[in-house]
């Protein structure tokens, strides 16, 4: 851009912000010159948005002048994603910083883009709650930026990461408009797109408000530190305890050398004479701490532990987790750079993973020290570099750093575990995902940002760097490729992802459609196609990984089979169905969840990666069986949900969990509507290790007259179990309901699955889905359109199942009106079963149009 165009443009940007919300003093710029890696780019301005208005007039401004746009936190990323590579402006979201609404009953918190993760976090732990990502930057990194990298941190291994608390977002898209995606409401009939932007780094719109959820805060911890001969060994101890069937809520891992630096800064008495410190936390109720971590203790012990340590007061507590968190602090003590990796491979892995690099670097004379999230495979080599001006030793270290992340590429891991690719490890995503798969990327960049002005050249390498063969993914070539003559089978049953994306192409390229088809459990309301793509050819365990939690089934395979499978081991999916012949591939595409949701998260939170044929007839993997993959977009979250109208998804990585030790429920008789929304209400606080809190009408419980049922499952320890129904018991006594029962074994989700099963073909079925603080107020709405009809209510989740509603709009008025929806689960069709128009549609359906642009894949078996 001419000097002179530049200062029009900077001059009328300035017109539309106050003279407080714009820099252009070169020397001011320097600081913004950054974030906490190497890469550099100078902005030619940086402005402060304090409202979404303001984030509009910039975008509109930008896209005028063709400018690229750059959002920034805190700038403590680690891979330049909010460096301004091609100059610029940055959008710096630190005013933008209020807490604009926390929900307690609902369990959720809406937040500006500038709040603090750590602000945020203390501010919901004083009503009881917990937002549980908690990156190492958490004392000054933002929610925006978090969201924007899909942050992790030490305690993602029991809880997730960033993706797995957001629940809607606004955004401000490339053209200035301004978008909801998602929301409070569970489920939406749309592609999740929410999910795409979420760890998008600022590539695919400015995130300006985020709509969180959040956990009940476990009533008591207790921290552990032991002691190893070798990282090796700690790995080993690691396996043992999660093959117990133990889930602590974080394991970190930190080997001598870096101990050795920190324990010189942080002062935390760390074992500096050990080849590796391994932390390990228990949480839950007091019950169920101690029992816990003396089972873990006695673990460690006979897997070569020693010297264990548990913190008996908050301040010890604290002081280990400030030397964990002080890794950097403590390396800049002596060494002015250094390079931070942050590859990620299956737990099982770690130990042989860290053997090689210690080979690599050993080899370019290198100084590296190691600290691992050892529960979820994410290691973090630090690479120091005491001379930043030795360009040999520097590009020594990116060596080595591309050797680290092809090792695990190839132990089937991630280049990037947390940090996110930005600039750095921009050129090394060839390493890890076919031209196919980057072509997928650079679609939904298009779709979003067409004009490539916001965070411009990030993640995606060049287009000549994908290597041979690369086309695009719209499907012109392909429909040239086969024989329009062909005849297309009525039914084909492809065994493999070739036979898959063969049978697509030839599907569209003779213009046929092609329907999708899992176990038929949630056919009834699809139209007729050309030809039937049946998944049952696609069945069967392909790799089953207990010590890493992951599983990798065929997209045809009966859920109901795999956990036959898989509870030989003490091990389950946690999913649910109210159909026998259900497939995982069904329950994926269409992301059915079941009242568990609620403590295992839901289908997409345990969808891990997946393989799937594409209607050019490419076939593409998408994610990898490790919990944090930040390498480029999350493709898996656009599948999951979108009802086979983008490709066939033929296997899938799910996460799995160990078995719960102690299942139970509560079953309490309730008179009348008042009185069950009344007790439920009083009932959510308690929820820690819940599994479903329902109140039903119509279902057939053993011993229960009464018009309706409240059900209460709590799972997991058994000291947690009996913790959790003990205040259970009580609540429900204070509320004046003498007559309970427990039952041992009874699972919530069983319940709702039983009366879901029952459902008629005939009969008009609905699920309703509103933030779960406004179920009850939408019960009570509804008292008169529901009177007689058999329901489910899932408080937790904010779900209303109906059957047999004979007034559709009355139900979908008060929900919508409420921020959610009511879709049509059953019935004998001739209505429009979603009822919805998602704010993203047209994004939808460009994403739609680029990879099936002839709309043959699934005709009509969803919104777009």
């Amino acid at each position: 851009m001419a000097i002179a165009q530049r200062e029009m443009a900077l001059s009328a940007l300035k017109r539309l912000l106050a003279p407080n919300q714009v820099v252009t003093n070169p020397s001011e710029l320097i600081t913004y010159e950054v974030d906490a890696a190497f890469d550099r780019g100078t902005p030619m301005a940086v402005v402060f948005p304090r409202t979404t208005d303001d984030v509009v007039h910039i975008v509109k401004w930008a896209a005028e002048h063709g400018i690229p746009l750059v959002a920034r936190g805190a700038g403590t990323g680690l891979s330049g994603g909010a460096v301004a590579e091609r100059g610029g402006v940055i959008v710096a979201f630190s005013r933008m910083n209020r807490v604009l609404e926390l929900d307690e009953a609902g369990r959720s918190v809406v937040v500006e883009p500038g709040v603090v993760n750590l602000v945020l976090d203390e501010l919901v732990k004083t009503k009881g709650l917990y937002y549980p990502p908690d990156p190492a930057s958490g004392r000054t990194a933002t929610i925006g930026g978090n969201v924007a990298e899909n942050a992790g941190g030490p305690h993602c291994f029991k809880y997730g990461v960033t993706t797995n608390y957001v629940a809607g977002l606004e955004v401000v898209l490339a053209d200035g408009r301004v978008v909801r995606l998602g929301g409070r409401a569970l489920d939406y009939p749309e592609y999740d797109l929410a999910g795409a932007v979420t760890g998008g780094e600022g590539m695919l719109g400015l995130i300006t408000r985020v709509e969180a959820r959040l956990l009940r805060n476990t009533p008591a911890i207790k921290t552990m530190m032991a002691s190893f001969d070798s990282v090796e060994e700690a790995g080993v101890a690691v396996s043992a305890v999660i093959a117990r069937g133990l889930v602590p809520a974080t394991m970190e891992l930190m080997d001598r050398k870096i101990m050795r630096i920190i324990e010189d800064y942080a002062h935390a008495g760390l074992p500096v004479e050990a080849g590796a410190a391994l932390i390990i936390e228990a949480d839950g109720y007091r019950e169920s701490v101690s029992p816990q971590i003396e089972e873990i203790a006695a673990i460690l012990r006979d897997h070569a532990g020693c010297d264990l340590r548990i913190a008996q007061t908050a301040e010890e507590r604290d002081l280990i987790w400030l030397a964990r968190k002080s890794a950097a602090g403590a390396i800049t003590r002596l060494t002015p750079a250094y390079y931070l990796l942050d590859g990620t491979v299956p737990r099982s892995k770690l130990a042989a993973t860290l053997a090689e690099i210690n080979r690599v670097c050993e080899a370019a004379a290198l100084r590296v020290g190691y600290v691992f999230h050892a529960g979820d495979g994410n290691l973090h080599p630090y690479i120091l570099i005491p001379d930043p001006d030795d360009a040999d030793l520097v590009r020594r270290a990116h060596a080595a750093g591309r050797a680290v992340m092809e090792l695990c590429v190839r132990q089937d891991g991630s280049i990037t575990g947390e940090h996110g690719v930005g600039i750095e490890k921009r050129q090394y995503m060839t390493l890890m995902h076919s031209a196919a798969e980057l072509r997928l990327m650079q679609d939904v960049k298009e779709v979003f940002d067409p004009a490539n002005i916001l965070n411009p050249g990030k993640v995606i390498p060049e287009l000549g760097s994908w290597g041979a063969g690369v086309q695009g993914s719209g499907g012109a070539e392909a429909q040239g490729s086969a024989d329009p003559q062909y005849l297309i089978p009525n039914t084909q049953y492809p065994t493999s992802a070739t036979e898959a994306a063969d049978a697509l192409r030839a599907c569209v390229a003779a213009g046929q459609s092609a329907r999708i088809r899992g176990g038929g459990t949630k056919s009834g309301l699809l139209p007729p196609a050309n030809s039937v793509l049946s998944t049952s050819g696609l069945a069967g365990i392909i790799k089953y990984a207990p010590e890493d939690l992951f599983v990798t089934v065929g997209a045809g395979t009966p859920l109901a089979e795999l956990q036959v499978e898989l509870s030989r081991d003490m091990m389950w999916a946690p999913l649910a169905s109210p159909w026998p012949a259900a497939t995982v591939g069904g329950i994926v595409a269409t992301s059915f969840n079941a009242p568990l949701r609620m403590r295992y998260g839901a289908v997409r939170d345990l969808v891990l990666a997946a393989t799937v044929a594409m209607p050019d007839g490419a076939v593409i993997r998408a994610g990898r069986p490790v919990v944090k993959n930040v390498a480029g977009y999350d493709l898996p979250k656009l599948f999951v949900g979108s009802h086979g109208t983008l490709g066939l998804i033929t296997d899938v990585s799910l996460k799995l969990a160990p078995l719960p030790r102690a299942r139970a429920s509560i079953v309490v008789p309730i008179d009348n509507l008042a009185q069950g929304l009344a007790l439920s209400g009083k009932l959510l606080p308690v929820c820690l290790v819940a599994s479903a809190l329902l109140l039903c009408r119509g279902c057939d419980l053993t011993g229960v007259s009464s018009p309706y049922v409240l059900v209460y499952t709590a799972e997991g320890m058994p000291e947690d179990v009996a913790a959790e129904l003990a205040q259970v018991r009580a609540v429900v006594s204070s509320e004046g309901c003498a007559d309970l029962t427990e039952v041992a074994g009874l699972s919530g989700s069983a319940v709702w699955a039983t009366r879901l099963g029952a459902i008629l073909p005939s009969e008009t079925s609905l699920r309703a889905g509103v933030p779960p603080k406004d179920l009850p107020r939408l019960m009570v709405d509804l008292a008169p359109t529901l009177a007689g009809a058999a329901f489910i209510a899932d408080f937790a989740n904010g779900l209303l199942y109906v059957q047999g509603v004979a007034n559709v709009a009355a139900v979908r008025r008060p929900a919508r009106a409420a921020g959610g929806y009511a879709v049509i689960l059953a019935g004998p069709g001739g209505g429009d079963p979603w009822g919805h128009t998602p704010d993203g549609l047209d994004l939808m359906r460009g994403i739609k149009a680029k990879w099936d642009p002839a709309g043959l894949c699934n005709p009509g078996a969803f919104i777009v």
